[in-house]
Formats: C-alpha cells, structure tokens, sequence
C-alpha cells in the first residue's frame, strides 16, 4: 500500500478537497518524513458532510436493524481481507510496530462481527402494567447524526468502535480524524462503500480541532457527540454542547492515569513481564496504560530488579519484532523529556530511559522510561502524560497500596497482583475506576466488553459491548391501551 501524497476529506462515497484548497503536513513518526498533504477543513467543509449525514439519516434509520447489521459483517471479511492494507495505514500514521498495527485491524473486524449479532439481538423489554388493558414496551430508537472525534493512538480501533455501533444503531456519523492520523478514516469510509453503505451515511472530515471539530460539536443536527482524548479537550466538549440552544448526547472516554499493584505475595516474574507491557506497548500512548506501578515494600527491590531487566530488553522501533513504537509527534517527544526532567529537578530518579533514541532519529523514539523517588502529588504522578514513561511507588502494605491507587483524579483501570483471593475481592471494591484486572494488564478489552472509567477518565458511557448501543440510540417508551369491547 502506498500512502497517499494528499488526504482528502470523505463525503457522499467521494473525495472532498478543501474550500480555496488549504493543507497541512502529515509528517510520519517512523522517519519524520513529510507522508502527504492533508485537506484543511472548518466549518462549510463540516456542513457539507451533516448535510449529506441528516440526508441520508432517514432512510438508514428505517432499515430493520439485522439488514444494518449485515452491512456490518461485509465490513469484517473486508478488513480481514484488507488487512495489510490498513496495517500499513496505521504503521505510517502512528509508527507502531507492524504486529500491533496488524492486530488493531483484527480486533476492529472482530468488533464488526460482534455488532452484526447485535442487529438480531436489537433487545428492547415488554413491561407489565398495573392498568388493565394497557401493555408497555420499550424500544431502542436512532438519534440521527453522529458526531466521532477521534484519537490518535489507535487510528482504526477508535473509528471502529464509535462507528460501527452507530450504525447498527441506525444513525448516520461524521467522523473528525484526529489531524496527525487523518487517512484511515477515509479508507474506512472506501470499505464501508464497498461493504454497501448507502451514500452520506459515513463522512469523514479533516481539520484541527479548532476549525473543524467545534463547529461539528455546535452543529444543533448533531444529535451524538462521542470523543476519546484529553480530559481537557473532553471538558470543552461537554461545555459547547451545553451552550447549545439544543442539547445534544455527549460521549466522552478520556484519559487515566493508571495503577499497578504489586502485592508480597505476587508472582514477581508474571508481574514484571505485565508491568513492561502495561506501561510500553503503543509507546504507552494509551488511556489504559500502566503508569503508575505502586509495590511493597517487602517486595520493592526484588521486583524492581525483576522489572528493569525486562525494560533492558523492550525492542524500541517499528519493525516486525519490536515491541515499543514512536511517539505520535515531535513535540510529544519534546514535551515527554521536559516532563522527565522537570520531575527529576524535584527530586525524582531516572532508573531507566529519559532520552530521545538517538540511533532512531530523527523518528520521535524515546528509550522505555522508568522514574522513582517522585513524589505522590507530583505532576508526574498526577497528570496523563501518553508516552512511554512510567513511575515505581513504594507501599507499606495493602490500605496504602489502595490509598495510592485512588490518590489521582482519573479512574480508568486498575490492576493487582495477587496470591490472595481475599486482597483481590478487597481491591475490586475499593478501587475507584471503570476496569480491574487481577493478575494481568492494566489494558485488555474485547467487543463484547464494556469500557470507559470514573472521574476524569468519562463521564458514565461505555464503548464498546452491548452498553455502546445506549450511547447510541435512545429508549422510547410505549405504552397501547386497548379495548376488548371494540374488538
């Protein structure tokens, strides 16, 4: 596959240039070659594609929902049939390594095969009524257009698990690309053609967040906002919608700042092979990653040593045997080794990494990162910093492993280490965030598995599982009443 030299926008089943022709660089983090132009579109580029999108709406909305559901599963044979093909979109937009990019466009079929269950299983309730004569059922019904404002850090996955529920629902989406992966959400557009989506249902749009993703957000046809990102960004959204004369449903799946227990009687060399993955798989440009590994003291420097080995070992590059990629930009990397410095001029180590690869550049490499000594309410400790960096934390015992935990603004997920049912239980109940894993990763997700997380990490909707479909649709409540006399 060869990148294409100009990214267009993707309106009715066709390219779209910018109005008066404005661009941008798409620069690939692998090399930081300029890869293409991409069109630079605002506010008329956005109401061309909600036009096409409430035109279309209608009848799409009236098809049965195991007919939309079917379009659905033409979309899986093609992504797996394409799957090189959209494997290279995504290495160079993000730089992963070939194997994660390949298995971003696996996981993204198999999410379209889950959802084409889901239209014959389009489940509503029938209620019994203290009235006589009177039944009540509910019924999930389409909200119209959907606006998905995309992330970068898994370009297809994210367009996959907001669109495709979307459709199944009945609606019709815009998609904003994030503006430093702006291609996938076209060739997806192209295979949804392709898989018979009528025309305007899908559109795709180009453009900062700025110029494009705020007059899309404004925009009172837009009846569903969903966006995964900042917490920031994610605040701002929810502001403009409420602004609106019309409110409108707003999605949000932000960031985390995730921790990792490390329990005396966990299996140290199980912990530390999940506490390298947790932290630096997809460079650690994850919500889910695990940033924060918090141990006991009685264990500390047993794991400690355990896990630095492995981190020695972590592949940086973007090849088909490495395991940790570039960052997305370079002023992600810049601003990641300001952010280690600055913890270590107050009092934070350096055990591991800190520098840019040098050997890599001018990719946006930075070296497996690991800090110690920084304090609790350190920035560091607090803020989602989205690269592949992460801190140790010693913990006394298990109330102030939990106490560490729960001591940022973000609940997305979680993980424990542990021999003890008793402590697992205990950590379930008490860790405030949408995911627990016991004795794995801080990450993992399948279609059928509802995720998004508490506090600044969402604001109560999840993606994907069945509960993407109440993100989605609305439920509308009918009640007949009838009377045996007139029969």
């Amino acid at each position: 596959m060869t990148y294409p030299s100009f990214v267009p926008h993707w309106v009715a089943d066709v390219e779209v240039p910018s109005s008066g022709g404005a661009s941008f660089d798409k620069r690939c983090p692998i090399d930081d070659r300029v890869v293409a132009q991409v069109a630079r579109g605002g506010a008329a580029e956005v109401a061309h594609a909600l036009s096409s999108a409430a035109g279309a709406a209608g009848a799409w909305s009236r098809l049965p929902a195991p007919s939309r559901g079917a379009i659905l599963g033409r979309a899986a044979t093609l992504l797996r049939e394409r799957e090189h093909e959209f494997a290279a979109i995504v290495q160079v937009e993000t730089g992963k390594p070939w194997k994660n990019a390949a298995a971003e466009v696996a996981s993204s079929a198999d999410l379209a095969v889950f959802m084409e269950g889901e239209g014959s299983r389009f489940y509503g309730k029938t209620l019994p009524s203290p009235i006589l004569h009177r039944s009540v059922q509910t019924l999930r019904s389409p909200i119209g257009v959907c606006a998905a404002i995309m992330p970068f850090n898994s370009p297809l996955a994210g367009v996959a698990w907001k669109v495709f529920p979307a459709l199944l629902c009945g609606n019709a989406v815009v998609v904003k690309s994030h503006e430093l992966t702006p291609y996938t959400a076209v060739a997806f557009g192209r295979l949804l053609k392709d898989a018979g989506l009528p025309v305007g249902v899908y559109s795709a749009v180009q453009g900062t967040g700025p110029d494009a993703g705020a007059p899309l957000v404004r925009d009172h046809r837009v009846g569903v906002v969903s966006f995964t990102g900042s917490t920031a960004t994610g605040k701002l959204i929810q502001q403009m919608v409420s602004q609106r004369a019309v409110l409108a449903k707003v999605c949000l799946e932000l960031g985390g700042k995730n921790p990792f227990v490390v329990c005396d009687d966990a299996d140290l060399e199980l912990a530390a092979d999940l506490a390298v993955a947790s932290a630096f798989i997809d460079a650690g440009q994850r919500c889910a990653s695990g940033s924060r590994i918090i141990v006991f003291d009685s264990v500390y420097d047993a794991f400690r040593d355990a896990f630095l080995q492995r981190v020695a070992k972590v592949r940086v590059g973007s090849g088909a045997d490495d395991d940790c990629g570039p960052v997305i930009s370079r002023a992600s990397l810049d601003r990641l080794i300001g952010q280690v410095d600055g913890a270590v001029a107050r009092g934070g180590r350096v055990v591991a990494g800190g520098r840019a690869v040098a050997a890599l550049a001018p990719g946006y490499y930075l070296a497996p990162t690991v800090l110690e000594g920084v304090a609790v309410d350190d920035e560091v400790s607090q803020q989602e910093l989205f690269g592949p960096v992460t801190c140790l934390y010693r913990a006394g015992g298990f109330d102030q492993a939990v106490r560490l935990a729960n001591s940022t603004h973000y609940g997305l997920t979680g993980a424990i280490h542990t021999a003890s049912v008793h402590r697992a239980q205990e950590f379930i109940a008490r860790y405030h965030g949408g995911l627990v894993s016991v004795n794995g990763a801080t990450f993992g997700s399948g279609p059928h598995m509802p995720f998004g997380g508490v506090k600044n990490s969402g604001n109560g909707f999840r993606e994907p599982g069945t509960e993407s479909l109440d993100v989605y649709s609305e439920w509308k409540t009918v009640v007949i009443n009838h009377h045996p006399g007139r029969i």
